[in-house]
């Protein structure tokens, strides 16, 4: 019978095992929201037309490779493409009222593309081809770069043992630095930075059983666990998005730009007409009262 509760116990940790490990089947792949989309949606319309804004490269500048006990890794701890994030974050502020992002991470490609279709017109339809719009040019740049990624920041972890059952629990914190900045095109004058940081948890949890069975001759040890890291890529994203947030909000402070408000009708003043007529209703609306009141009596 003991044999029986051992077996089913195994096999109970090993199905346990196996769903957290996620190898219950293949996921379809999903849109990721933004981290910060609501905050983004909440920010009031921008008074006047849209801003042009242009980003280029969002490098990567800490030269920190994944943390391995094992073996060094020649994998950047951080992404390098960090600027499809802060374009897309532009284009979010405000439902999309207030950015208008210009290509430039990949204008290499664009100009090729738009030489392309120029001698193609040229060759079939001459002198007559149709001339493309110019390329739109930005009023503001927005640089910037992942400045710091500190490993093992924080780190700890707890446990106890009793009678062979055993259960502990470890936790680690690592943090991300972005730095961004807001470069005036015409002055080359920096109007506004911000620096973010954003904590990267991860914590892991286990369990263990050690036992000597049949007068000691055999022995039983069952562990299970799981850990759970927090993506560095979202950590990144949130602190981009983050920066996004403060920007427009010290750029509102300063008088760079500024929310729109409420359209509010002006009252109109009366006429002098319009005003005896005015008199006029209400002085027959008390006399019509009066009477009303004279023949209830």
């Amino acid at each position: 019978m003991l044999k029986h509760i051992l077996v089913l116990l195994i096999c109970s940790v090993l199905i346990g095992c196996k769903q957290h490990a996620g190898l219950h089947g293949i996921t379809d792949p999903i849109v990721s929201p933004a981290p910060l989309q609501q905050k983004f949606q909440d920010i009031p319309p921008l008074d006047g037309e849209k801003i042009t804004i242009a980003v280029y490269s969002f490098t990567d500048k800490t030269g920190q490779r994944k943390p391995n006990d094992n073996f060094s890794s020649l994998s950047s701890a951080v992404t390098q493409g960090a600027e499809s994030w802060v374009i897309q974050a532009l284009q979010e502020v405000g439902d999309g009222t207030w950015f208008q992002v210009v290509e430039r991470v990949g204008l290499d490609n664009l100009v090729k593309e738009r030489q392309l279709i120029r001698s193609t017109r040229e060759q079939y339809e001459g002198d007559e081809a149709q001339v493309l719009k110019p390329l739109l040019f930005a009023g503001l740049l927005i640089e910037g770069a992942v400045v710091g990624y500190d490993s093992n920041v924080v780190s700890g972890g707890t446990g106890a043992r009793y009678f062979g059952l055993g259960a502990t629990t470890q936790y680690r914190v690592d943090t991300v630095t972005i730095a961004m900045r807001i470069v005036s095109v015409s002055t080359g004058e920096v109007l506004l930075s911000v620096t973010t940081q954003k904590d990267i948890a991860s914590h892991a949890s286990g369990v263990d059983v050690f036992k000597f069975l049949d007068l000691g001759t055999k022995a039983l040890e069952i562990e299970s666990g799981v850990a759970i890291n927090e993506p560095v890529n979202y950590a990144v994203r949130a602190a981009v998005e983050q920066s996004i947030l403060q920007l427009v909000e010290q750029g509102v402070q300063r008088d760079l730009w500024k929310y729109k408000k409420d359209i509010v009708e002006p009252e109109i003043p009366e006429t002098n007409l319009q005003q005896n007529e005015r008199v006029n209703n209400e002085e027959n609306n008390n006399s019509s009262l009066v009477v009303h009141d004279g023949n209830n009596r």
